[in-house]
This record gives structure tokens, C-alpha cells and sequence, in this order.
């Protein structure tokens, strides 16, 4: 940017030109506060933790300092949905309206994992791949409906050869109609399978590296966590070198860090390398790794599901000492990949395979104290079965990988747990032991080299909104829906007529009351899994007499605005359940400490599911309804119930039946 426009240009000018494109647009006091506080941050290399409330604009708010920045500043959002809402809607408008300001138009650009877009490579092999690799694993049992599903993979590999033709970008987002997962993973290269552009003979056709040479040229670069942390954890230097990085809907990060962070071995993932590699290794090898799956096999079948607290149990042990000396001898046949190989791409793939099994089984042999391991099976009892391991903590490592030499700012709408910030600056590894201590609850919470901000929210919560807590109910026992919590709800469902959102604990809870109130009204009942998800949602919003129950992903993934949504139904607390084994350990390990397991590890949890469920209510300024938690326990526990109250918007409080029922008939016009 030149110097003259920078000296004019300023983040304020950015944001009132951004607004003002809008008809009828004004920039929102949390807004402007935003604005202002990562404008400092980036000028005092600070990092900076910022909650806006649902309808701040914290899109704009983020977005307009950043084009001050010189090189490319990083945006990492949680969804790929997300980072679209980025590239083809909010960047465009921001880089027309502010080219006036700036005198020029600012670029940008997204990033994504290699997976993501098509191998040309790949494609030329994509009718040449073996069945035992891709679709026949899970044949279906029947000849007939074994040979429909070849054929329909085969007509989806001709779409996208077609459409290989064709695109620029090789961005599987822009298939229209587009394909299933196994016929895209034909013809896109997981980034461990790849030999690099220099060793591929379609390296310089690459669509994943067109896109990382786009990113290096752009203003912005949009990505998002799980890139953000294979990024940082291998140091695959994906993420173009950038001074700022944008985290929004930072409270998931350390979740999907987590999840990058963790590693299994199933034995169709050995059989699987074993196919991949078996013209590059001598048949002992190959013996040795079917010898492993078969050890594997009886280990799972003989170790209950869950977490595995004192060491590997007998045959899982030898299953993983197997399954790594094979793997090693395997390795050691195939030897490095060389740019005068044969076949390249498929050597890379098959040692790729075999080294991940390698690394992950040498993982679980050392034991570690900082990693957690688990037995995870289908709930049918035939289905998947895998040995998993994943580290207890990811602060750690978040606090050595993403900081330095850049500046953070983590942005979302729940970021503060019980009023403060403290929870979430440690799980995203920020220093809080030396934290200034302040009398008013209120003040911004600091540390060493980061502050932070509550921007509020443009919503009249106590005004558009009643938190009802059931607190005449029973405590929960059981899981499913307690038949008193189940008249509950029908009271409150027919006050209103329909218009219910209801997020349940379990899939057992939601059918229970989805049965329930099919038997006792004539409302429209929708179940999550009973059709697709954007279908019931599309319904929900449809039919204003319709009630939508389901579970966890509908407590963060539904945006029902007016007031086809105008009470949102709660049926307990989501406190991670026992068999969960990443929080049972970490709390275990609380306690181990000296410290309250439940508090530092099962009530965080919770106040953010909770204050995500709570949020689907209100998401304009002119909605208006209930939330109704039907556990007294929100009420009634001393301690973390008004922990898990400060968590939440603050809506108009009650526990009385008699407001409630009378606000939603008042809402249904009755």
C-alpha cells in the first residue's frame, strides 16, 4: 500500500465506508469498540481476545483493520461454511466499498487442505484405482445392489473427469452437483499421500498449489482451524508467513487442534496399507501386516469401549508391538521416493500409509503421560472398532505454535465462561497465573502479552428475551427424557403452537419427545436424522407450526431468525457424559492435582454448549421468545449453576411456570 494512502486511510474511514455501501447501513457501538481495540492490538503487537455478541458484525469489525497490515493477514474461521460466508459474500462488498478509501481494490484469497481440491495426478488414475482401495471395503451384501454402486461411482469419476476439463480452481466446492466421498476421494490426494510439486510430473498443473501461490499474493487469506493446526502441528508452512491472524469462533480451536492432534489404528486401516503397498514389499512383510490386523482385531473384540487407564491391556499390547514391527519392515522395503521412480505418487502413498500406522502405534507403545488412549466402538457391535490416541492438553502446544512472531486476536461469541475470560485463555495456552486481578467483574482480563474485551451484543436480551429454568422439576436421573421433563414440554409446545427448537442430551432424549408430542398434538414434528439436516432446518423455517428436536450439532449449526424459532427447549445440562474419554482424563488429571476435576474441566464444557444451545433464540433485533431449561439443577446447584447462569445472555430470569406459559401464549397470539 502506498505511503500517502496509508497515512489517510485509517481502520475507522475502512468500517464507515464498509456500512455505508449498505442501504440503510450504520456501523453498532460493540462494533466500533472492536474495530478500535484491533487496531491497537496490532499497532502494540498485543494479542487480544475480543467477545461479540450474536449481530455485532464482528466480521467487519475484524476485517477492517486488518487491511492495514502489511502482507497477508490470516483468517481462520471453524467451518467451512464459515470461511465461504467470507469469500463469496462479506470480502467482496468489503473490497468494493473500500477501495475509494484505501485507492485501490484489496485481494483475497481462501485456503484449504489439499484434500479439497482435484489431483490431476490422481485423475489420471482415477478409473484405474483397484476396488479393495475404495468402494468395495464396505461392499454391500447384495450382488445386485454391489454392482448399482459401481455403477454409480463410475458415472460420478466421468462427471469429474469432465469437470476437470474445465475448472480453473479444481476446488471441489464448485462441483454443482457435486460428488460423494468416495468417488472424490479418487481423485483428490490426502496432503500425507503427496510426493510435492517438485517430484510430481503434474506439478506444475496443481490446483493446491495454484491456490497456496494465491494466498501468498492476497491481502486476506481465509482458512480454517483444522488447516490452521495440521499447519502449526507439522509445520507444513501451508499458511502463508503473515504479522496477523484472525481467530474467529476461537472457542472451538483447541477442540480441532485436538482433534488434528489425534491418531488411531483400526485394522482396516492396516488392511488398507497392506493392499496399497504390496507390490513394494516382499510377501513375509505383507504376512506380517495381515498377522497385525488379525491381532488387532481380537484385541478390540476383547476390550470393552472406553478409556484405558492403567497401560494397553494384554493383547492390545502385542496388537501394537505386531502392528509396529511390521510397519517399520515395511518401511524399511519401500525405501525413500525418488523423482526417478516409476510411479512416485503411488509409492508416496503406500509409505505414507504405513507411517502413520508406524508413528501412531510407537505412540501408544511409550505410554505417555501427556497422551490419553481409548477403545471406541459402534454402537451396533459389527461396526467400526479402533484403538485411538489423543493428547490430554493442547494449551501446551498452542501457546509455543501460535504466537510468536504474529499477533492473535481470538473473536467469538462465547468466550467468556461464568463473566470471565480466564478458562478460554488457557485452553488456547495464553498465560493467566500472572493475570491482573481486578475487584470489578466487568474490567477487561489481562495477561502476560494479551488483553481482552466484551464488546456486548446490539440485542435487548432482557427485553426480547425469558431464560425459564424448570426448577420445580426432579434432578435428572436416567438417560432419556424423564416423563415430568416430557409434560413440561408439552405445555410449553402448545402454549406456543409449534415455532420449538429443541436441543436434547441424547439421541434417545429427542426421539422420546419427538414421540411424545406426535402422540399428544397435531403439530408438524421434525427429527434430526430423519431427513437431512438443511431439509428440516428449510422445513423449520417454513412451517411456523413445526418443531425441530435434535442433538448436539443443532445446538451450534442452526440460524432460524424471526419467529419461526421463538422458543428454544433445553432438556438437561450438556455436561460431557462419563464415557467421553478426552474430558474423563483431563478431569482425572484435575483431580489427581489436588483440584476439582468437575469444575476445571465438566463445567467449562458445558457453559459453552449451553451458552451455544441459549444462543440459537435470539438472532436479530427483532426476535423475541423463551428459552426453557428443564433442569433444576441451573437453578438449584450451588456453585455451578450461577457459574453456568453468567455464561448466558443476560435474559430476563424466571422460574415460574405461570410466566412462561403465559409469555408464549402471548407470542402465539392466543
Amino acid at each position: 500500500m502506498p505511503a500517502a494512502t496509508k497515512k489517510s486511510a485509517t481502520a475507522e474511514k475502512l468500517l464507515q465506508a464498509a456500512v455505508g455501501a449498505v442501504p440503510g447501513g450504520a456501523s453498532r457501538p460493540g462494533q466500533e469498540a472492536m474495530v478500535a481495540a484491533i487496531d491497537k492490538a496490532i499497532r502494540d503487537r498485543e494479542h487480544l481476545l475480543v467477545q461479540a455478541g450474536t449481530g455485532t458484525g464482528k466480521s467487519l469489525a475484524y476485517l477492517t483493520p486488518s487491511l492495514l497490515v502489511d502482507g497477508p493477514v490470516v483468517v481462520s474461521t471453524a467451518t467451512l461454511a464459515l470461511q465461504n460466508q467470507l469469500v463469496e459474500h462479506d470480502l467482496p462488498r468489503l473490497a468494493a466499498a473500500v477501495e475509494p478509501v484505501l485507492g485501490r481494490k484489496p485481494t483475497f484469497a481462501v485456503l484449504k487442505g489439499r484434500h479439497h481440491y482435484l489431483c490431476v495426478a490422481k485423475m489420471e488414475h482415477a478409473d484405474e484405482e483397484e476396488p479393495t482401495d475404495t468402494l468395495f471395503d464396505d461392499a454391500p451384501p447384495k450382488a445386485t445392489q454391489w454392482l448399482g454402486e459401481a455403477g454409480r461411482l463410475g458415472k460420478q469419476i466421468q462427471r469429474l473427469q469432465a469437470w476437470a476439463e474445465k475448472t480453473t480452481t479444481g476446488d471441489r466446492d464448485e462441483l454443482d452437483p457435486g460428488v460423494d466421498d468416495t468417488a472424490w476421494r479418487q481423485v483428490s490426494m490426502p496432503a500425507r499421500d503427496c510426493v510435492g510439486a517438485q517430484r510430481c510430473p503434474y506439478g506444475p498443473e496443481c490446483f493446491a498449489e495454484a491456490s497456496r501461490a494465491r494466498a501468498r499474493e492476497a491481502d486476506i487469506v481465509v482458512t480454517n482451524h483444522s488447516l490452521l493446526a495440521v499447519d502449526m502441528l507439522a509445520e507444513r508452512h501451508i499458511v502463508p508467513p503473515h504479522k496477523l491472524l484472525i481467530i474467529d469462533e476461537a472457542h472451538e480451536l483447541a477442540d480441532r487442534v485436538s482433534s488434528a492432534s489425534q491418531a488411531e489404528l483400526t485394522p482396516d486401516a492396516i488392511e488398507r496399507s497392506s493392499r496399497r503397498a504390496r507390490t513394494l514389499i516382499p510377501p513375509a512383510v505383507a504376512e506380517s501386516l495381515a498377522e497385525a490386523a488379525d491381532a488387532l482385531t481380537v484385541g478390540l473384540a476383547e476390550t470393552p469401549a472406553g478409556r484405558i487407564t492403567s497401560g494397553l491391556p494384554e493383547l492390545l499390547q502385542q496388537a501394537v508391538t505386531l502392528i509396529e514391527s511390521a510397519t517399520r519392515a515395511g518401511l524399511t522395503a519401500i525405501g525413500d521416493v525418488k523423482g526417478d521412480d516409476p510411479d512416485p505418487v503411488r509409492k508416496q502413498q503406500a509409505k505414507a500409509a504405513l507411517d502413520d500406522l508406524n508413528d501412531t502405534a510407537q505412540r501408544l507403545l511409550e505410554e505417555s503421560d501427556f497422551d490419553v488412549a481409548w477403545v471406541e466402538k459402534s454402537d451396533t457391535g459389527s461396526g467400526r472398532r479402533a484403538l485411538v490416541v489423543a493428547p490430554l492438553s493442547v494449551a501446551g502446544t498452542l501457546a509455543q505454535g501460535l504466537y510468536s512472531d504474529r499477533t492473535v486476536v481470538a473473536t467469538s461469541a462465547t468466550l467468556t465462561l461464568g463473566g470471565r475470560f480466564d478458562t478460554v485463555a488457557r485452553s488456547l495456552g495464553l498465560p493467566t497465573a500472572a493475570a491482573t486481578p481486578s475487584a470489578d467483574p466487568q474490567s477487561p482480563a489481562s495477561g502476560d502479552g494479551w488483553t481482552s474485551l466484551d464488546v456486548g451484543s446490539p440485542f435487548d436480551y432482557p427485553r426480547q428475551g425469558i431464560l425459564y429454568v424448570a426448577a420445580h422439576l426432579p434432578r435428572p436421573q436416567m438417560s432419556g427424557l424423564p416423563a415430568a421433563a416430557g409434560e413440561e414440554l408439552v405445555k410449553l409446545v402448545e402454549a406456543l403452537g409449534g415455532r420449538t427448537l429443541g436441543l436434547f442430551s441424547s439421541r434417545r432424549a429427542a426421539t422420546q419427545a419427538a414421540e411424545l408430542l406426535r402422540a399428544r398434538t397435531d403439530l408438524p414434528i421434525l427429527l434430526q436424522g430423519e431427513e437431512s439436516l438443511p431439509v428440516l432446518v428449510r422445513r423449520f423455517k417454513e412451517d411456523k407450526a413445526s418443531c425441530l428436536f435434535g442433538v448436539m450439532s443443532l445446538w451450534q449449526g442452526v440460524d432460524v431468525p424471526g419467529d419461526a424459532c421463538q422458543l428454544v427447549v433445553i432438556d438437561r445440562l450438556p455436561f460431557p457424559r462419563p464415557d467421553e474419554p478426552l474430558a474423563a482424563a483431563r478431569a482425572a488429571a484435575v483431580d489427581a492435582s489436588g483440584g476439582s476435576g468437575f469444575s476445571s474441566v465438566s463445567v467449562p464444557i458445558a457453559a459453552v454448549r449451553l451458552a451455544q444451545g441459549v444462543g440459537r433464540l435470539i438472532r436479530s433485533t427483532g426476535d423475541k421468545g423463551v428459552v426453557a431449561v428443564l433442569d433444576s439443577r441451573l437453578e438449584t446447584a450451588r456453585g455451578y449453576g450461577a457459574f453456568l447462569r453468567k455464561s448466558l445472555p443476560p435474559f430476563w430470569y424466571t422460574t415460574r411456570p405461570d410466566v412462561a406459559l403465559g409469555a408464549l401464549q402471548r407470542l402465539s397470539g392466543k
